[in-house]
């Protein structure tokens, strides 16, 4: 049996991976998307699941107004005590000498269940990580954010410990680990095993450089020696590797004795039109999740396969383990609850948003801010987990005005969509119309209007993903698809195309409303499809 990757499909980038017993769980950043992280299981490594987003309340999460690729980085899932443990960073600043961010943690007995009130921990740097030690304490791990302009930004890795009976962090903070000549030392994780403490931690930067070093000693301030053949992974070294930005990993030994390393990757796409400044390509569904295998030499771990990282990989022992499909081919919105693989952007989905059952058999969204807003979205969408699908919806909507409007979106950011939505002309009344925000770019493309006749209740819209390019396409019968006939291109909804850069998620499909009059009117969409090819 070979372990397929990458394994978590789209954006699901930085995994952290945890073992209970015979189960395995990896834990992913969210950013800016709503509930916050989302945790996958696995009983053998190569089939996994979608089963929990652990930050369900704005009491735990609180991201409304936070900027682009802010909100949730690095979360840390871990298991002690007959509980789990979850330490997440929540990013408000992004831009500039400052990187305010704010570490948590949550617990909870079962990973389904109700999770606490968070503990606040501390601001002093990102990808802040839990490690439970063999003789009981536990300590705190992020990386060290640096403002000073004579400094770099990356100040190292810092450890604290931390106290569950008092709740806090306790004692003072020590730089345990400076990186290397890398730079751009973050995402610790720490390891207790055999005769020494390995430091586990990405640099790089978490594009194309991207790389995991590790690092041991034997007592856990250090002095920590750096590994023989660092860094472990990378696919810097190999740009024709189909995985890319090998980085940001974390460890798991199985219940069967063997060792894995989960960690994050790209798949890039070459358009025909890459420049000189971009021949790596782009990766339009994000910073996915792969599994390479490890094997221990002189008490170091090495990656089977080579460094750059393997597609396929030898499973464990373990007899397979499959699940069903988490999402319906078609989603009729027959249940009271979205379906887990749906999220919103930065708030929950409350009334204020929308319902399932307002109306029956479909999902209402209130018009809100458009799609520029990272305040108040009404907006539900799925993560791109392929090049080559198709997806589909039908949507009631009676616009009064040109402010209104409500269709079927692809979307990578606040400055980065395309949307063909059902809007309102003065003349012409209901039309439909294609907008395009490039690089926060305005554009409306098509030169004749398309009319909606009276008659038609639900418009039908549909998008079609082929690789390095995308077509919407539209009816007012579910029959006679009509194309509009303008080629999107993929790229320009992944990382690598933002402009200013420094940006980390994916591409998502969805359903959104906007009513920037304020008078909140309603668009009712029938069912969603979303189909793999």
């Amino acid at each position: 049996m070979k372990i397929i990757n990458p394994v978590l499909k789209g954006f699901n980038p930085d995994p952290s991976i945890c073992r209970v017993g015979e189960d395995y769980y990896i834990a992913v950043s969210t950013f800016e998307w709503f509930p916050g992280v989302q945790i996958h299981h696995s009983k053998d490594l190569v089939n996994w699941h979608l089963v929990a987003h652990p930050l369900q309340r704005v009491s735990q999460l609180d991201m409304k107004g936070n900027p682009n690729s802010g909100g949730v980085w690095a979360p840390c899932l871990s298991y002690s005590d007959g509980k789990f443990w979850l330490v997440y960073t929540d990013v408000k600043v992004v831009d500039g000498a400052w990187k305010d961010c704010h570490n948590y943690l949550v617990t909870c007995e079962t990973i389904h269940g109700d999770w606490g009130e968070p503990i606040t921990l501390n601001s002093s740097g990102f990808d802040a990580s839990l490690f439970h030690d063999t003789d009981g304490k536990k300590y705190l791990l992020n990386m060290l954010w640096d403002q000073r302009v004579d400094r770099h930004a990356f100040g190292g890795i810092v450890i604290q410990e931390y106290s569950d009976k008092e709740q806090k962090l306790i004692g003072k903070p020590k730089v345990i680990f400076k990186g290397t000549d890398r730079k751009l030392t973050e995402a610790p994780h720490l390891y207790h095993i055999g005769n020494y403490y390995y430091l586990l931690t990405a640099e790089g930067g978490t594009r194309f450089e991207h790389a995991a070093t590790i690092a041991r000693s034997a007592n856990i301030e250090g002095p920590y020696e750096v590994h023989p053949d660092n860094p472990i992974l990378t696919s810097w070294h190999d740009p024709e590797n189909p995985l890319q930005k090998c980085g940001h990993a974390s460890i798991v030994q199985t219940h069967t004795g063997e060792w894995y390393l989960a960690h994050l990757t790209g798949r890039p796409i070459h358009p025909g039109d890459d420049s000189i400044f971009q021949q790596r390509g782009y990766c339009p569904l994000g910073r996915e999740t792969a599994i390479q295998k490890l094997y221990w030499k002189d008490e170091w771990p090495y990656v089977a396969g080579g460094k750059e990282g393997s597609l396929e990989v030898e499973a464990p022992s373990i007899p397979e383990t499959a699940f069903e499909a988490t999402y319906p081919e078609v989603d009729e919105f027959e249940d009271s609850k979205l379906n887990i693989n749906f999220q919103t952007l930065r708030i929950p989905f409350t009334n204020e948003l929308g319902s399932l059952t307002q109306v029956p058999n479909h999902l209402r969204l209130h018009g809100h801010e458009s799609l520029t807003s990272t305040f108040t979205q009404a907006f539900v969408a799925r993560r791109w987990q392929s090049l080559h699908f198709e997806a589909e919806t039908a949507v009631a909507f009676y616009p009064e005005n040109f402010q209104q409007a409500a269709g079927l979106v692809n979307y990578y950011n606040t400055e980065n969509w395309t949307a063909l939505q059902i809007t309102h002309d003065e003349e012409l009344g209901r039309i439909l119309e294609l907008t395009i925000c490039d690089n926060f770019s305005l554009s409306q493309p098509l030169k004749n209007k398309i009319v909606i006749p009276r008659e038609v209740k639900y418009v039908y819209l549909k998008v079609n993903i082929e690789r390095e390019n995308y077509t919407y396409f539209y009816s007012f019968h579910k029959e006679d698809w009509q194309k509009i006939d303008i080629s999107l291109e993929t790229k320009k909804l992944s990382d690598d195309y933002i402009r200013g850069g420094g940006f980390f998620t994916g591409a998502f499909v969805g359903m959104q409303c906007q009513d920037t009059s304020g008078n909140h009117i309603p668009a009712d969409f029938r069912y969603f499809r979303y189909k793999e090819k």
